[in-house]
């Protein structure tokens, strides 16, 4: 690891990759989609007419050739009989609703709202539009066909001509917190399982010294493999610690835009709260002990006790609950196409990256200067 450390060429790496996330992850736009349709329910058998308001929309430059779809499902969906552009961000889009749903039985259904331009690019509004059937349809298979008449076709939608992010209604901008709250949470999962692996290292190191088959002395003025490893463990706790406790913050600052408040004691926030908590103690333990040797063992067997309790309260017991808003809980699935898209893919995975070698950057700095302090310490008591 020391040798690793004296080379630049994976600092300069974290540095350009966090640079990367920073511009990309805050300048891309989003992709356009619609923040209200008014009214949210049609009359069957009438011209109905919606008032839409989108976000990061160029419904003007889409003038004439910006076309909408009401899409029942199944290859059913009315075409819009006219769209008629207000400005950039607002359109009244009309559909001739023929006088039921596609359907023989008593249905209440909501039908996705597309549009599409050359522009703007196509997307969807999901449940945009309810449309409520309460007696059975006298001739369901004319419906049927009224319903296919103005289904889409392959070509009629476009894809949006630039590069953007995917646009989760609730989340809106705060999307891009991905890459600082989750990308920080991927980091700190890394340098703890150093810092675990460390721990290991200076217990085994310990009882082979102990059992006579290792030897690990060196003069009084550096130190022994066996107290590197025992700093090693600790600067990379302590960078997992600040990780931790900025993925708590991002999260915290997230909760409050998506879920209306810093705190909700989400399972997911409570466990998190523990989990660092516990390796807090790891510090405490330490500042305990004196004795330095007393102080390295103790402090590396709470450093694999940790870690182990770390795995099942930030990923095994979020999992198990059913009423978490976090993704990842039960029903909730998190890294999947409603959280990721190849997009935000080729920004979030390098940011992994780009912190985890951070932070490994952080720790290699700190390992130093706790070497360097030690080392005059002892220098000072052997004169």
């Amino acid at each position: 690891m020391e040798k690793l450390m004296r080379q630049h060429w994976w600092k300069l790496l974290s540095v350009l990759i966090l640079v990367y996330a920073l511009i990309a992850g805050l300048t891309v736009p989003l992709k356009p989609n619609l923040l209200s349709v008014s009214p949210n329910a049609a009359t069957f058998a009438e011209a109905n007419t919606f008032r839409v308001l989108g976000y990061n929309t160029s419904f003007t430059d889409d003038a004439g050739e910006l076309r909408a779809w009401l899409n029942y499902g199944d290859g059913y969906a009315l075409r819009a009989t006219s769209v008629r552009v207000v400005d950039d961000r607002r359109a009244d889009v009309t559909f001739d609703v023929p006088d039921g749903l596609p359907a023989d039985q008593p249905e209440n259904k909501k039908l996705s709202l597309i549009l599409s331009g050359p522009v703007t690019g196509a997307f969807v509004s999901p449940d945009a539009v309810i449309l409520r059937q309460e007696t059975t349809p006298a001739d369901p298979a004319a419906l049927a066909e009224a319903w296919t008449i103005g289904a889409m076709q392959a070509g009629d939608l476009t894809a949006h001509p630039g590069m953007t992010f995917p646009y989760r209604s609730l989340l809106a901008e705060t999307i891009r917190n991905t890459y600082f709250h989750v990308s920080l949470w991927f980091a700190m999962m890394f340098l703890f399982i150093a810092a675990v692996v460390y721990a290991v290292k200076y217990l085994r190191r310990k009882s082979a010294q102990e059992g006579g088959t290792v030897t690990d002395y060196t003069d009084l003025r550096n130190l022994t493999a066996m107290e590197r490893a025992d700093h090693w463990s600790l600067v990379f706790t302590g960078v997992g610690m600040l990780f931790g406790v900025l993925g708590l913050l991002t999260g915290a600052v997230w909760a409050k835009y998506t879920w209306g408040s810093w705190w909700n004691w989400d399972i997911k926030q409570f466990t998190t709260l523990i989990a660092l908590l516990i390796y807090a103690g790891y510090f405490v333990l330490r500042a305990a002990f004196p004795d330095p040797e007393r102080r390295a063992r103790l402090g590396a067997v709470y450093n694999i006790f940790a870690f182990a309790c770390l795995i099942p309260l930030i990923y095994i017991l979020p999992r198990m609950s059913a009423t978490s808003l976090h993704p990842g809980a039960e029903g909730n699935p998190a890294m999947g196409g409603e959280d990721l898209d190849s997009t935000m893919r080729m920004v979030f995975y390098p940011t992994i990256i780009g912190w985890t070698l951070f932070g490994g950057w952080m720790a290699g700095v700190a390992y130093r200067a706790r070497v360097a302090s030690e080392r005059l310490l002892r220098r000072s008591d052997a004169y």
